[in-house]
């Protein structure tokens, strides 16, 4: 049995839809459980994380460099940049360092449009994206029915990029900066042992990330549900998945 059997079980309450999970430790190196993982889910904002991946590919291979700027700059008013990145709100313009943290930290669809026009468009950025990810697309809209992937190259993804990160952390800064100043919390669940980008529409859920202490075996994980009711009328598999959550971080502890 698998020493997750809580957390899948606690998904299996979802009465409707289709859920998946899968969990990476970093400690054994290797995917310790996995449940619908050829799922294909909605990205939403999740879709920033792989804009953040492939931008940091581009500098990496020299293309790009962090400090370039990405101008014409405009912040997203319905999202939090204004409360996190206050003093950023006057300027026209910034580093493409800067733009990447703050498009995944603020799940920023206007600043995220400014760097996909800066760098080729759209076209570019997938074809990139799905050299590494075949079944991740993007689109310029997050509720598009094309921005998407299968849950198990959301979790590749996701453990890229914290092996990126632990290989090169200079290189890596921006996104992980970007997942740490996420501001959803989960009851028991300390604030900086959630790393994670979420997307979230009427009927989905996607989230992804890190959990546990960054720099003592963390896991990874990529989860999805679709097709659910109406999230904005019904909060029963929205309760389900966070309690899910929170036995995960339990499954963590336990590592010590």
């Amino acid at each position: 049995m698998s020493k997750i059997e809580n957390v899948l079980r606690k998904l299996h309450e979802i009465e409707s839809g289709k859920t998946g999970i899968i969990i990476y430790s970093t400690k054994e190196q290797k995917i310790i459980s996995s449940y619908n993982s050829r799922l294909i889910v909605p990205l939403a904002s999740a879709a920033k994380v792989a804009i953040g991946f492939c931008v940091t590919k581009w500098v990496e291979e020299g293309n790009l460099k962090w400090d370039d700027l990405v101008e014409e700059i405009s912040f997203n008013p319905a999202e939090d940049s204004k409360e996190l990145y206050p003093h950023f709100q006057s300027r026209k313009s910034l580093s493409l360092l800067e733009a990447v943290e703050v498009m995944i930290a603020c799940h920023d669809s206007f600043v995220s449009k400014s760097i996909v026009s800066a760098y080729g468009g759209r076209k570019k950025l997938n074809q990139s994206i799905q050299s590494y990810y075949s079944t991740i697309n993007v689109t310029e809209d997050p509720r598009d029915d094309d921005n998407k992937a299968q849950l198990d190259q959301l979790l590749d993804l996701m453990v890229d990029i914290f092996q990126g990160y632990q290989r090169d952390p200079l290189l890596w800064t921006p996104i992980i900066n970007g997942l740490i100043r996420q501001q959803g919390t989960i009851d028991g669940v300390p604030v900086h042992h959630l790393n994670h980008m979420t997307g979230g529409l009427k009927n989905v859920v996607v989230d992804i990330g890190i959990m546990g202490d960054f720099n003592e075996n963390p896991f990874i994980f990529a989860l999805g549900a679709t097709q659910l009711p109406n999230r904005f009328r019904d909060q029963a598999a929205d309760l389900k998945i966070i309690k899910a959550m929170g036995l995960l971080y339990k499954e963590y502890e336990k590592q010590w």
